[in-house]
Order: C-alpha cells, then structure tokens, then sequence
C-alpha cells in the first residue's frame, strides 16, 4: 500500500498533459454495415473469372479459338489483307509493265539495227552496181549537130567523169539504145538509159567501150 502512494505521488509531480485526459467512450476503428452488393461482388468476379477461363480451355482444346474474330483483330487483319492485295496487284503491274517496256525497248533496238544495216547493204549495193568513173561513148546518129555533146554534158551533171562524145564510124541501128559490154556494166548502162531517156538497154561484146549510147532520132 505504502508502495502505491509513492507511485502516486511520483506520477502527481509531474505536470499534466493531453495524455492524460482521453475521451469518453469506446475508442478503436469501427468499420460501418456493408450493401449485400458490395459483399457479393467477389463472389461474382470469381465465378466470372471462372467462367472465362473455362471457356478459353474448351476453345484451346477443340480449336474453335482458330475461328474465334476479335473486333479490333477484324479490322486489322481486313486492312492488312487489303494492302497485301493491292501490292501483290501493284507488283505484278509493275512485272508486267516492265516487261512491255522490255520488248518495245528491245523491238526498238532490233529494227534500229536492222534499218541501218538494211539501208547500209541498199547502198552498197547501189553504189558497187553503177559505176560512173566507167567509160562511156555517146554516139550521135541524129542530123543534128552537136547533140552528143549536149547528152554529154546531161551524163557530165549526173555525176559520170568519163563521158566521151562521138560520131558513127559504121552502121547505126533503127532506135536509140544503149550498149553494154560485160555483165558487171549492166547496172550502169541502164543508169546511163534513164539519164538520157532511152527505154532500149542491151548486150554488146564488140564495141569500143564498156558503154556505148547511140543517140538517134
């Protein structure tokens, strides 16, 4: 008992403070009533998140999930489906394009490098078949005088450098021709025919020159 006074006193000798006057009442937390929703509402995400994953294992194991079209997924796979289309369309255009050009190019090419050689070979041709450095007499046949020379200088202005103007020194045929010796003067004597207007072109081995024109009227 004495103890207890000692404690007492020792406790009254200090000042008093907010401790030592708690309030009145029962103290401590005190959670208030809960709805019946809001105590049932684990319940049913639990069973819901059951159901799902039930769900989801049965697709998986039958592989109805293969078939199974979210909607964002929809949407995104129509797109991509779309784009790769129109690039495989695109690609092949262009495949096909390309190749257009290709051949046109290459057409192109060929014709224009059969064109020069085509025409390079014409011209060859022409210029080894009429040779106009070959010697060629003018006969004049006709009564009047000078007109070998005149033809002459139509054979001069067509380009032939050995033109040689005449008279008949025997007989004379009926009509103005031209004569040729060999084969290789052919070409020439017709070019010779053409210049002078004479339509009569033909063989002869016994003249005097490669060509003779005999010039009648």
């Amino acid at each position: 008992m004495g103890r207890k006074r000692n404690e007492r006193a020792g406790y009254d000798s200090y000042t008093r403070d907010e401790f030592d006057n708690p309030p009145a009442g029962p103290m401590g937390v005190h959670r208030g009533t809960r709805s019946l929703a809001a105590r049932t509402m684990p319940y049913f995400v639990v069973l819901l998140v059951a159901v799902l994953l039930g769900f989801l294992a049965w697709a998986l194991l039958s592989g109805a999930a293969s078939s199974i079209r979210l909607p964002w997924a929809s949407s995104s796979s129509t797109a991509a489906s779309s784009t790769t289309s129109k690039s495989e369309s695109s690609s092949a255009s262009d495949t096909s394009s390309s190749s257009s050009s290709a051949t046109s190019t290459g057409s192109a090419s060929s014709s224009a490098s059969t064109s020069p050689s085509t025409s390079t070979s014409s011209s060859s041709t022409s210029s080894e078949a009429v040779n106009k450095a070959t010697s060629i007499r003018v006969i004049n046949g006709t009564s009047v005088s000078g007109y070998a020379a005149k033809q002459k200088a139509v054979l001069n202005n067509a380009g032939y450098t050995n033109v040689v103007a005449a008279n008949p020194t025997g007989s004379v045929p009926s009509s103005s021709v031209v004569w040729y010796q060999n084969e290789t003067d052919k070409s020439t004597a017709e070019a010779v025919a053409s210049s002078l207007g004479i339509s009569t072109v033909s063989q002869m081995t016994s003249i005097s020159a490669p060509i003779v024109a005999v010039l009648l009227e």
